[in-house]
């Protein structure tokens, strides 16, 4: 299977909040990356159960360019 290139979201937090995501993500076997990819999922799960769901065609227009590397966007071929 190939390795589809995610986009990187750069975030800052206090470092009370990080120590805590940090020791988190630990007792739950989790890297700190995929800790908060599963607490954003769960956030976005509950709000469209509370609000219903996104606008699908909202989502598609998004521009993610400025969240992929410039290198990872070039065709190595």
């Amino acid at each position: 299977m190939a390795n589809k290139k995610q986009p990187t979201v750069r975030l800052r937090m206090q470092e009370d909040l990080l120590r805590r995501l940090i020791l988190l993500s630990e007792l739950e076997g989790r890297s700190l990356s995929n800790q908060i990819a599963m607490l954003a999922r769960n956030a976005v799960a509950y709000h469209e159960r509370a609000k219903g769901k996104l606008d699908t065609k909202k989502l598609a227009a998004l521009d993610l360019s400025e969240y992929y590397d410039a290198d990872e966007n070039t065709d190595e071929a």
